[in-house]
């Protein structure tokens, strides 16, 4: 068995793993194949390897792992690596995992990260600021869970793209800064097309909405960006991570949002920068000043820190600043 994009089976719950496991011992071998193993942690292991080698080296099941290597908080909600856990990991890993990087084995054109920072207008700035003030709140509450978090974090993250949800769902506009910014870098990119990736519905409807020659991802635009024909498309990255080939189309992609995901941050700058890319890929970042958004490239940069790990990290900056 061949499991391209092994990282689809890193949920021991998902109904694609349970079916897996209950064949895969009637297989003889079992390769997979992947770019990002552990894009959110090293919990995401455990299932990747269970079906290479039915829990010889990192335990029987998902709990005996978990124990092994991890702490928990006192809810169960987050664990934590022991000290020295992740070396130990990858002693047990070395005789069954190898890398092979684009970088490495392949002709690869230049990759060029061009961050543009923007600033929240002053109304923009009390706003965000009363989120932060609301964050930190929240986040003091002995019983706040994960999900809460995540919650309360996306509401800065929606802040620093220029609007706001309210409770119906329906967008309130706060600023257009990174409109304004888009607009920049397609008139820099003199007609050459963009590749656009966006967070939230409502970034793609605004937009959309500015640029009437843009258009959104849907299967039969595919072709036609790789013809060239689409000048501006808009994709959200879990639409466009794994297996679509755009490298025809352009080499300028643009980060509108930004993902806390660094499994969809990586394959999505794949969808351009990968064999058969002839041109110097431009990877532009539109990242709002002293807003979640920093938090998330520091994130993105050092690869392996998980979405927990950054909101601890934006907890103590927006502490610092509502000080």
């Amino acid at each position: 068995i061949i499991i391209d994009e092994a990282s689809a089976f890193k949920s021991a719950k998902s109904k694609r793993f349970k079916a897996l496991k209950k064949v895969i011992g009637e297989t003889k071998r079992v390769v997979q194949l992947t770019g990002t193993p552990t894009s959110n942690g090293l919990l995401d292991l455990w299932p990747q390897m269970y079906l290479l080698d039915g829990g010889q080296r990192l335990g029987r099941t998902m709990f005996a792992y978990k124990s092994r290597f991890f702490t928990s908080d006192y809810m169960g909600y987050t664990w934590t690596p022991r000290e020295g856990a992740e070396q130990l990991i990858h002693a047990r890993l070395d005789d069954l995992c190898f890398s092979l990087t684009g970088e490495d084995y392949l002709s690869l054109p230049d990759k060029i990260i061009n961050d543009v920072f923007v600033s929240l207008p002053n109304d923009a700035k009390k706003t965000y600021e009363q989120l932060e003030k609301d964050f930190i709140l929240r986040l003091e509450e002995s019983n706040i869970i994960a999900s809460s978090a995540a919650v309360l974090t996306n509401k800065l993250g929606q802040c620093a793209n220029g609007f706001i949800y309210d409770d119906t769902g329906t967008a309130k506009d706060i600023h257009n800064e990174k409109i304004k910014a888009l607009q920049e870098i397609v008139d820099g990119a003199n007609g050459a097309p963009v590749l656009v990736a966006y967070t939230y519905r409502e970034d793609l409807n605004r937009i959309l909405k500015e640029f009437d020659f843009a258009e959104a991802l849907t299967p039969s635009s595919v072709p036609r960006w790789n013809a060239g024909d689409i000048p501006m498309l808009i994709v959200h990255p879990a639409s466009a991570g794994h297996g679509l080939n755009l490298q025809a189309g352009g080499n300028i992609c643009v980060w509108y949002g930004l993902p806390w995901s660094l499994e969809l941050y990586q394959q999505f700058n794949a969808r351009l920068h990968r064999q058969g890319q002839t041109k110097p890929v431009f990877i532009h970042r539109i990242i709002t000043k002293n807003t979640v958004d920093e938090s998330i490239i520091m994130g993105l940069d050092n690869k392996h820190v998980t979405q927990k790990q950054l909101i601890e990290s934006l907890k103590l900056d927006i502490q610092k600043r509502v000080d």
